[in-house]
């Protein structure tokens, strides 16, 4: 453990959210010794993350906040990492590493990358690991413990930061895969963004036939709709940011209910089991994973 806390002596997280907190937690609980400063927006949340022993420090101000830092942490809304960039990048010190828990990455690192100076490198991440509920107060040392994370080197990427990176992710339990980001971005259109956007679709399918029939809803729909808690303003910001790998999966997922709707037109119940038995044989990849 000496050599992790000589890596990195001073994190920053900016974003003290489900992911920036449960980061730090995990942190904690494996061993980390150094000082870890909290930024955002709001400081009443910022000095409850300290009193809670969460954070050491904590600052309102992006680039008072990463002076000193070796790692830096993008735990906020995709959608605000290329500001944030601009605000702190003449406070980050040479040597630091940037990297981010976003769920988008082929734009964002294509925005990012140009905005660190020499010396400072970007390291791209997605860790499969959040909640449908949001903020600090759901955030767990063990978020991320037996979890995936997608880490997403580009050729720009310096090697020595991308193992120091795949190391502090490993330390807190994940199980690291590296992955293009390109591929990274339509991989997870099809297996995260769209199960997103469709679980909102769904909501609002069942309301356009009746507003007051939802409460009518059991465990299934519970479980089918459980996504479509999620932040608004954060999905608002991945469906930005993905657009086009989106949009493809959403035209395949299109075809699939037009071809439901054409074999309930035809009564072809035969050619409706096989639909149902191919994606129920298909279901079982997620359980055996």
């Amino acid at each position: 453990m000496d050599r992790y806390n000589m890596d990195f002596t001073n994190i920053a997280i900016i974003g003290v959210g489900l992911m920036g907190s449960s980061f730090a937690l995990a942190l904690r609980k494996n061993g980390y010794k150094g000082k870890i400063t909290g930024i955002g927006r709001r400081e009443k949340n910022l000095i409850k993350a300290k009193d809670l022993g969460i954070i050491d420090d904590y600052s309102t101000v992006h680039a008072e906040g990463v002076k000193n830092a070796d790692l830096i942490l993008l735990a906020s809304s995709v959608g605000q990492f290329e500001q944030i960039a601009k605000n702190i990048r003449n406070n980050i010190k040479n040597g630091a590493i940037v990297t981010d828990v976003g769920s988008v990455k082929a734009g964002i690192i294509r925005k990012l990358e140009p905005l660190m100076h020499e010396g400072v490198s970007f390291v791209g991440c997605h860790p499969i690991a959040g909640k449908e509920c949001s903020g600090m107060d759901a955030a767990t040392a063990d978020l991320f413990n037996n979890a995936k994370c997608i880490i997403t080197p580009t050729s720009n990427t310096n090697k020595e930061a991308l193992d120091r990176v795949i190391d502090i992710w490993g330390r807190i339990g994940s199980k690291i895969i590296l992955m293009s980001p390109e591929e990274h971005d339509l991989v997870f259109a099809a297996v995260s963004h769209l199960p997103h956007v469709v679980a909102y679709a769904l909501v609002n399918s069942i309301l356009n036939v009746d507003k007051d029939i939802l409460h009518y809803g059991g465990r299934g729909l519970k479980d089918m709709t459980r996504i479509a808690l999620s932040p608004t303003e954060l999905w608002r910001d991945i469906c930005t940011n993905n657009r086009n790998d989106i949009l493809k999966t959403l035209k395949r997922f299109s075809s699939s209910i037009s071809k439901m709707i054409k074999l309930f037109e035809n009564s072809d119940w035969t050619g409706l089991e096989k639909e149902f038995l191919r994606a129920k044989e298909a279901r079982k990849l997620i359980e055996s994973d």
